[in-house]
């Protein structure tokens, strides 16, 4: 197998759901994959006879920190010298009306989904200049194409990284480096679980809040198998020149263009009818 941009691959969030299922696919094709987590402990698994081959080593790693980021980064570097990869998977999800959202909670939902991002970025990007080569990879959402009404904060954070993915691709693209940011829809992970609710939310003044919440959980419990996104990132991985994004599954795809075509008071009736 060719590995165009190297075998070493940064991936946040790798405790569970999407970053997990795709550290362990990465790591059965071949790469050496650091996943990221907040609370796990250091460990290896390989996934190959040959320990020079793939594996999945967890690191200790809080993308709201800029020390643990900072060592983190060390870490890998001592041990390989280089990474080739950087996925921004790590992120959580806010649920609740916008009157209702502290502060406090809407700084909280930026500073993981991202600045945690950015950070990430500023950490590695030096090391991607040096080497002139190198991909990021940003797990966006399609709920950064389109807002959904009490998750405004989620949306908000991923519609930021549209935008910071698509200059970050015209920023690095002379010296090598190429970005990409991949929308998935409903998929079934432990994301819907490890929902946060905003203080406000139990005594609500918006009544339909709640049903609208429930729409959405049920849905993500529906959702698609987060191994489908898996292969997808596996394959960038290969791409001289990725796109800008990738939204994952058809339902999702034939909504974008719909977007662009219809009258925005129709994309709205629509979707408050599918959440509000």
């Amino acid at each position: 197998m060719e590995f165009y941009y190297g075998r070493v691959v940064l991936l946040t969030g790798a405790s569970s759901g999407i970053g997990k299922i795709t550290a362990e696919h990465l790591a059965g094709l071949g790469y050496r994959v650091y996943g990221t987590s907040r609370k796990g402990e250091n460990g290896r698994i390989v996934f190959s006879d040959d320990n020079s081959q793939g594996f999945v080593e967890i690191v200790k790693l809080d993308v709201c920190d800029s020390r643990s980021v900072k060592e983190a980064v060390k870490y890998i570097m001592d041990k390989e010298g280089r990474i080739d990869v950087l996925i921004n998977n790590a992120g959580f999800g806010i649920s609740g009306a916008i009157e209702e959202t502290s502060e406090e909670e809407a700084y909280s939902q930026f500073n993981t989904n991202f600045f945690g991002m950015h950070r990430m970025c500023r950490n590695v990007l030096p090391i991607m200049r040096k080497q002139r080569k190198g991909l990021i990879i940003n797990i966006g959402s399609v709920a950064g194409l389109f807002s959904i009404p009490f998750q405004t904060m989620y949306s908000a954070s991923k519609y930021a990284m549209e935008c910071y993915t698509e200059a970050l691709r015209m920023e690095v693209r002379d010296w090598g480096i190429r970005a990409v940011i991949i929308e998935p829809g409903d998929t079934r992970t432990g994301f819907t679980d490890n929902r946060y609710y905003c203080a406000e939310s139990e005594n609500t003044a918006y009544p339909k809040s709640k049903s609208s919440i429930k729409r959405m959980e049920e849905d993500e419990r529906n959702g698609a198998n987060p191994a489908g996104i898996a292969k997808i990132i596996g394959r960038l991985l290969n791409k001289k020149n990725p796109p800008v994004r990738i939204t994952v599954g058809m339902i999702y795809k034939v909504f974008v263009q719909l977007k662009r075509l219809f009258p925005n008071r129709l994309v709205e009736l629509i979707l408050r009818k599918m959440y509000a």
